[in-house]
C-alpha cells in the first residue's frame, strides 16, 4: 500500500505537470515580453530561443531607455555572464525599474564562483527580491558557502524568499516550502554556449504568465529538458543540436510535456 504522504507527493508532481502544459498555452497566447541583461556570448541565441518559445525578447543596454523598456515588459532576466561595465549599470536601472512596476526578475549569477567580487555583486542582487534563482552547483556553492543538497538548497531559498532552479543531471527546484526533481535533458545542452542563459530566459517568460514561482520555475525546466531530448533526437552533435533545440522549443505541445515530463516532488 502506498504511503499518504508519498501518494499526496505523486497527485501534486502530476497537478504541476498538467500546469507546466496549460502554462505553454497560456504563455502562448499572451506572447510575454521579456528584456533581457544578458552576455553578449548568449544574446543571439537567448532570443531565438525566446521567440521559439512564444515570448517576446528586448536586449537593450543603454541607460537613456533600458528603464522604460523594462517598464513596458512583463519579465527581467538579469546574467551576469560577461559582465562589463555597461551591463553593471544596466542591470542597476533594470532592477530598479523592475522593483518599482512590481515586475519579476530573475538572476542567472553566471561565473559567480570564479571571481569573489562577482559573487559579492550577486548577493547584493539577491536582496533586491528576484523571484527566482537560476543556477548550477559550483555558482550555489560561491553564493551559499557550501555544496547544494536539497535541503540546503530549500534553506537558501527559504532564508531568501525565492524559488532556486539548481541545474545539473538532475535539476532541483526549491522555494523553502516545495522540492522537486527534473529528470529531463541531454548531455548535449553542456555543450553549446548559452544554454543555460537561454534557460534562464524561459523561467522569465515562465514567470511572467505565472504567479507562483515555484511552478513557474518547474514548468520552464520541465519544458527545456523536453524540447532538449527532442532536439538531441534530430541533432548529429553540438552544431545542429543548437539548431534543433531552437525547432524543438518552436514545436513543444502541451501533449508531449504531459507524455515526457519527468518530475518528482521531494516533500
Amino acid at each position: 500500500m502506498q504511503h499518504p504522504h508519498a501518494a499526496s507527493r505523486d497527485q501534486y508532481a502530476t497537478g504541476v505537470t498538467a500546469a507546466t502544459a496549460s502554462l505553454l498555452k497560456r504563455l502562448r497566447a499572451k506572447a510575454p515580453r521579456v528584456h533581457c541583461v544578458t552576455n553578449a556570448v548568449a544574446q543571439n541565441f537567448t532570443a531565438n530561443a525566446l521567440l521559439a518559445f512564444g515570448a517576446v525578447p528586448s536586449m537593450t543596454l543603454s541607460g537613456e531607455e533600458i528603464g522604460e523598456f523594462v517598464a513596458s515588459s512583463d519579465a527581467l532576466l538579469v546574467n551576469l555572464g560577461t559582465f562589463d561595465r555597461e551591463r553593471r549599470e544596466a542591470t542597476a536601472i533594470a532592477v530598479d525599474s523592475a522593483v518599482r512596476h512590481g515586475l519579476p526578475w530573475v538572476l542567472d549569477p553566471v561565473f559567480v564562483d570564479r571571481v569573489p567580487q562577482r559573487a559579492a555583486y550577486a548577493r547584493d542582487l539577491i536582496f533586491l527580491a528576484p523571484k527566482a534563482l537560476r543556477l548550477n552547483a559550483a555558482e550555489f556553492g560561491a553564493l551559499a558557502g557550501e555544496k547544494p543538497s536539497r535541503e540546503k538548497v530549500a534553506a537558501y531559498a527559504r532564508a531568501h524568499n525565492l524559488t532556486v532552479g539548481l541545474s545539473g543531471e538532475i535539476d532541483l527546484i526549491a522555494d523553502g516550502e516545495r522540492a522537486a526533481a527534473v529528470g529531463n535533458g541531454h548531455p548535449l545542452m553542456a555543450k553549446v554556449t548559452a544554454m543555460g542563459c537561454a534557460a534562464s530566459a524561459l523561467v522569465a517568460a515562465c514567470l511572467a504568465v505565472e504567479p507562483d514561482a515555484f511552478i513557474g520555475t518547474a514548468a520552464a525546466m520541465i519544458m527545456t529538458g523536453v524540447a532538449g531530448e527532442m532536439a538531441a533526437a534530430r541533432a548529429q552533435g553540438p552544431g545542429s543540436f543548437a539548431s534543433a533545440m531552437i525547432d524543438a522549443l518552436y514545436t513543444l505541445d502541451e501533449q508531449t510535456l504531459v507524455d515526457h515530463a519527468k518530475f518528482e516532488m521531494h516533500r
